[in-house]
């Protein structure tokens, strides 16, 4: 379980987040959702280290992050996943060396161990006979099937996706919402995925809090975001359907 605790970023006069507090559960996929510019990603990089909040506290199953002394901190990011927009493989590496990428600067696991992690990965993602090829000779959606096998590999018990179905077709992104689904069930993992796509909403949804111009709006599942009385929240809902209809 990972807990945000009144978060809180700003860059210069820009309040880009503003007194967040979440609380993201174990073996359910946790959604931050909003239009584009809300502070998503901002968010989630200040849970993930990547920004120092100006202000809160982010707590990993009890253990403080935020503040924590840089051997503790170093310990709880070992115990990460991350799916970055775009996959963000190493173009000069091969599909084989990304997904070992992780197993080569967290542990000190031998090249035979590495390997066998990296084929049962690839694997479980649905990647066969594709450990030589270079990113420049795969599709996008196999793109980002490598970055889930990168991103599980040192067998982690956070994952982090940050709008992991972004340049997809809709059929592509289907299958990666189901992955991540399955994925955090299959090792019952506490998984946040940060995206604007209510096709994700609808169906990997266990828990979603709603992002307005940089404060938490509302906080709930897919099975009642309809019901939602906020209107900031039925226009962005509305939208989105009106340019699922569209496309």
């Amino acid at each position: 379980m990972i807990e945000i605790q009144r978060v809180s970023k700003s860059f210069g006069d820009n309040d880009v987040i503003q007194d967040i507090s979440a609380t993201f559960e174990k073996g359910k996929t946790n959604l931050i959702i909003g239009s584009s510019g809300t502070g998503k990603s901002v968010l989630l990089k200040c849970i993930v280290g990547l920004l120092k909040p100006d202000s809160g506290d982010v707590l990993y199953d009890g253990r403080e992050f935020t503040h924590a002394d840089k051997e503790l901190q170093t310990d709880i990011r070992r115990e990460m996943g991350m799916l970055f927009q775009g996959s963000a493989l190493f173009d000069s590496m091969t599909v084989e060396q990304n997904v070992m990428f992780p197993l080569n600067i967290l542990t000190k696991m031998k090249l035979p161990e590495k390997l066998e992690r990296v084929n049962f990965c690839l694997e479980r993602v649905g990647l066969q006979n594709v450990n030589k090829l270079m990113p420049s000779e795969i599709s996008g959606g196999m793109k980002k099937r490598v970055g889930i096998a990168r991103s599980i590999v040192n067998k982690p018990n956070y994952l982090f996706c940050d709008e992991p179905n972004s340049g997809l077709d809709p059929q592509t992104s289907i299958l990666i919402d189901e992955l991540i689904k399955e994925i955090t069930l299959e090792y019952d993992i506490t998984t946040v995925v940060v995206t604007h796509d209510m096709n994700s909403v609808i169906e990997i949804g266990d828990k979603v809090i709603f992002l307005y111009k940089g404060k938490k709006l509302w906080e709930g599942s897919n099975k009642n975001i309809t019901d939602s009385n906020v209107k900031e929240l039925n226009d962005f809902v509305f939208a989105n359907r009106m340019m699922r209809e569209f496309k």
